[in-house]
């Protein structure tokens, strides 16, 4: 195959990838757009984001049915037909890849299926079906992702020790299922099978799951997490696995103590690793941080100056619209505009029951950097579209500077908390103060009041929350 010359190549069709390409082309770019996948999407549409959210929504039903008895609606026991909720699912997935490729196509985008492996700066390998096509390029935007992480002592390849990638196939429904970590890969897949009916024990290494959340957010979804799975463990850690027959055999330590249990499936949620290997970074002058990710500066340039990279692979919080703000940004700094990935304010939602979700600066954040912070906590008890929910579990909590009352962070926990934070990410981004949110109309009965009424109460008054006046003294 003759070479191909490309002014800029994106590799990596994930959602920071196809965001970059695009725009790229939107700005008149000649772009070409190489994916090893058969589906356009990577990880998130594919295998992360999308299908999990799927099954979450999908399997919430079955407790939300159970739940209604006190209502006056009573269902029949819910059957669950695997195949059918895999096949719905997949549905989902080849729609919005489709979509993605019909997008790629209106918009003049070149998509080259391949895995592509740098020659040097500025020539790529790629193997593609029909065999080795080599391009030439301008710039690239390296956009190639992560994948679970699968330590040694977890990799016994048994398929009945699961990523989150086979988790998602929802071959089966094991009776005891355990989730080795407890972040938001694993409470939520955890959830997802607990809903189905698998007793879940949750193993996490901290005192705490969901880490990098405020404990008062954090509380809520421990609480039902407690109702609804067999067990979570804090401070235990697995020494040693092993396949029994049909079983995993799990051995944990905790407090200086072993012990022995078998597991009909074991689900690794211990973080994600940067798809590095065998892309030849080697005959570029790109470099790697000390994990092993590839270092950028504010314009999302590499150390080499033909290559930009984004997303997963240059660390950071690993979430799409994450990557997909990367993107416009690298494509910004190719177009010569002054850009900077500085102080962009990046939400971060976990899809659990109740959802988690925050913004800009954390309490728990400010109290190790000693940042003084004043604090504003309206609860959901005192929202009535939160009871009409029949979910009065949640609160909405403002994170103030004192002198100004800058919004410097928000954090929700509740019943579609993921929907809500952007109001948040607005409010820290234009530098809005309490009283901006306090004088915005917000439409009644929503959950959106919850972020006004908090700033309503840090100003002394809300409609639906009372506080108690301190009496003068006699």
């Amino acid at each position: 195959m003759e070479p191909i010359k490309a002014e800029i190549v994106v590799l990596g069709a994930g959602p920071g990838g196809y965001a970059a390409a695009f725009y790229a082309a939107d700005m008149g770019k000649k772009v070409l757009l190489v994916e090893q996948d058969t589906r356009l999407g990577g990880v998130c549409l594919n295998r992360g984001c999308i299908p999990s959210k799927a099954l979450l929504n999908s399997t919430s039903m079955i407790p939300a049915a159970r739940e209604s008895i006190h209502r006056g609606i009573v269902f029949e026991k819910p059957t669950v037909d695997l195949n059918k909720l895999r096949g719905w699912k997949d549905n989902i997935i080849e729609q919005l890849s489709k979509g993605v490729a019909g997008i790629a196509q209106r918009r003049g985008v070149q998509v080259l299926k391949g895995r592509g492996h740098f020659e040097n700066s500025q020539s790529l390998r790629v193997e593609t079906a029909e065999g080795q096509q080599f391009i030439t390029f301008e710039k690239l935007i390296l956009a190639v992702g992560s994948k679970p992480a699968l330590p040694k002592l977890f990799d016994l390849g048994n398929p009945r020790v699961m990523t989150s990638t086979e988790a998602l196939q929802i071959e089966e429904v094991p009776e005891d299922l355990l989730v080795v970590g407890g972040g938001y890969i694993g409470m939520e897949l955890g959830t997802v099978y607990a809903n189905l009916g698998s007793k879940v024990v949750v193993l996490e290494a901290l005192d705490t799951i969901l880490a990098g959340a405020d404990p008062d957010l954090i509380r809520p979804v421990v609480k039902l997490a407690e109702k609804n799975f067999k067990e979570i463990r804090y401070k235990n850690k697995v020494t040693k696995m092993a396949t029994k027959g049909k079983k995993i055999s799990v051995t944990t330590e905790a407090d200086g103590k072993e012990k022995e249990e078998l597991f009909d499936r074991v689900l690794v949620s211990v973080g994600r690793v940067a798809n590095k290997e065998d892309l030849g970074l080697e005959n570029t002058k790109i470099e790697l941080d000390e994990r092993g990710f590839v270092k950028v500066n504010e314009k999302q340039e590499t150390t080499d100056p033909n290559i930009l990279a984004i997303g997963d692979i240059v660390g950071g919080v690993m979430l799409a619209h994450k990557a997909s703000k990367e993107a416009r940004i690298a494509v910004e700094g190719l177009m010569g505009e002054p850009v900077s990935n500085a102080n962009v304010i990046i939400p971060a939602v976990v899809f659990t029951d109740p959802e988690v979700a925050w913004c800009g600066l954390t309490e728990t954040q400010a109290k190790a950097q000693g940042i003084e912070v004043k604090v504003a906590k309206f609860p959901w008890g005192a929202s009535g579209r939160a009871l009409t929910y029949d979910r009065t579990d949640g609160m909405t909590k403002l994170i103030l500077e004192p002198d100004t009352d800058r919004i410097l962070g928000v954090g929700i926990v509740g019943h579609g908390a993921g929907e809500l934070i952007a109001e948040g990410v607005l409010a820290v981004e234009m530098g809005a103060n309490a009283r901006d949110l306090a004088e915005t109309v917000h439409p009644h009965p929503t959950l959106s009041e919850t972020l006004m009424e908090s700033a309503e109460l840090f100003y002394g008054h809300s409609t639906h929350a009372y506080i108690r006046k301190a009496q003068p003294e006699a």
